[in-house]
């Protein structure tokens, strides 16, 4: 069912698209207005070769730069709401989750990205230019290790999303994001609506009272833990073991992270492969000053605002030194 919006007074309608190579250029054209200026968007599909996807090609590959210490990666599928899902939209996808569980794969994708930066200078000015003195392939390297996010652009809803996202909870419901992305048109003004908002994605915080419910993927600690290193593995469980033996502390894995709830959330584990991020509900002034052996990293206002609270990051690599890490969200689970 086509809808429309009205703005000052004019009557924008919803505009259909006739193929998806269509939509795919109104991403590319607007990929910073859609992801915004802290992302790099890269158009692929007649760049990548199919050999490093078994045969699928994404439309495109976005590094979401918005938090540079944690970059994002992820592979873009830009479909039609008219597309058959389980002949054309599912294989498609299948192909990019069995991508992110090969490694060689995923080197051969290093490579071809980073010819393709070299050879277009726009690009090369833009990665260097926000990464400063890192180099530019050992940031493209860790960054498609550590982060697998798998983000369809689609210009209508499916009804097979919710069940798929329920069925598969460690791929599509771990993995993918769905971005509905409609265009509006009125005599050569185009108005573009988006939900959810791209910035927002990485960022979900569920309160502890919607924790399950019909409909609703259930995640589980395994779902989070799968690919993640021993030693992050080690530091995690050995936080998860002090922390509930504290009475009325419980851990509830959602999409993104495990959060630490105790009344309410006190602080979110959020996994990368070869580290913990523990995202911590009190100042960071407070926390620096407890915490010596880990880096400390600040959060934007703008995302201390989305998490409710004044908050920061504690990174961690192993399982040295946890003891300070403890005493931190020992004293955010005690604060009224």
């Amino acid at each position: 069912m086509s809808s429309c919006l009205f703005s000052n007074g004019k009557r924008f309608a919803q505009h259909v698209y006739p193929k998806e190579e269509d939509l795919e250029r109104v991403v590319a054209s607007n990929a910073k207005a859609f992801f915004g200026t802290d992302t790099i968007y890269v158009d692929a599909k007649n760049r990548i070769g199919t050999q490093f996807l078994g045969g699928a090609v994404p439309d495109g590959v976005l590094f979401d730069l918005s938090d540079i210490e944690n970059p994002e990666f992820y592979l873009v599928e830009v479909e039609l709401s008219s597309h058959d899902f389980n002949s054309h939209i599912f294989p498609q996808i299948t192909k990019f989750f069995a991508f992110f569980k090969n490694q060689r794969s995923q080197n051969e994708l290093t490579d071809k990205l980073f010819t393709i930066i070299n050879k277009d200078e726009a690009l090369r000015d833009e990665f260097r230019s926000r990464l400063k003195e890192r180099e530019v392939f050992k940031f493209l390297k860790d960054t498609i290790d550590n982060s697998k996010n798998v983000l369809i652009v689609i210009d209508g809803d499916k009804k097979e999303f919710p069940e798929i996202m329920e069925a598969y909870t460690d791929t599509w419901g771990k993995v993918v994001t769905i971005i509905i992305l409609k265009e509006f048109r009125n005599d050569g003004e185009y108005i573009y609506s988006m939900n959810p908002e791209f910035s927002t994605i990485q960022l979900e915080v569920e309160s502890p009272g919607t924790v399950s419910g019909e409909g609703r993927p259930t995640y589980t600690e395994e779902d989070h833990l799968e690919g993640v290193a021993d030693s992050v593995k080690a530091a995690y469980y050995e936080l998860k073991k002090a922390l509930l033996e504290h009475d009325k502390v419980t851990l509830n894995p959602q999409k993104y992270y495990i959060s630490v709830v105790h009344g309410r959330n006190r602080a979110f584990f959020k996994f990368r492969r070869k580290k913990l991020n523990i995202v911590v509900m009190l100042e960071e002034p407070e926390v620096r000053s407890m915490v010596r052996h880990h880096e400390v990293h600040s959060l934007s206002k703008a995302v201390q605002d989305f998490y409710n609270g004044p908050c920061c990051r504690i990174i961690l690599n192993n399982a040295d030194n946890l003891d300070e890490v403890l005493e931190v969200l020992r004293k955010a689970i005690s604060r009224t």
